[in-house]
């Protein structure tokens, strides 16, 4: 199969697309951490967004009619920059739609919204330390991993 970038679409998710989305999310979780989330938490995490939009928004890509991927948009202020840096959380891609910059198309359609804005600062994401592929994307997309090592704690 042969994805043409043009023929997708690119838009704001909307509370109709909450259950895509959530397998989207439980898919992505099972492939990269082998973690088997539970759907109903899911499904309330994703609809936290769309009841709340202070805290960020959903992106989708869609290929005649269907969901083929997703990513969430968080806000972090920066003092430093006095704006929000746009965060890009949990980016899926359907395995059949992968490799056809569908990614690429996402990120350079929040690249262009940060350029445009007058209050957004920048783009960033994490990536799995073991996801040498995401990571060959993100770096030829101009991304760099220069700055910052990521550390966390998570209940």
């Amino acid at each position: 199969m042969t994805i043409n970038p043009a023929n997708i679409l690119i838009r704001k998710g909307t509370p109709q697309d909450k259950i895509a989305i959530a397998k989207f999310q439980l898919k992505m979780a099972w492939e990269t951490e082998l973690l088997e989330l539970d759907q109903a938490v899911v499904e309330a995490g994703v609809q936290k967004i769309f009841d709340e939009p202070v805290r960020g928004s959903y992106w989708v890509a869609e290929h005649q009619g269907k969901l083929v991927g997703s990513l969430l948009v968080l806000f972090e202020w920066s003092d430093w920059r006095n704006g929000d840096v746009l965060w890009i959380h949990s980016v899926y891609i359907s395995p059949e739609f992968r490799n056809f910059g569908i990614f690429k198309k996402m990120y350079l359609q929040l690249k262009k919204l940060v350029e445009e804005s007058g209050n957004y600062r920048g783009l960033r994401l994490y990536v799995d330390k073991t996801n040498q592929n995401a990571q060959k994307v993100y770096k030829a997309l101009g991304m760099t991993n220069e700055h910052y090592e990521l550390f966390e704690w998570l209940k």
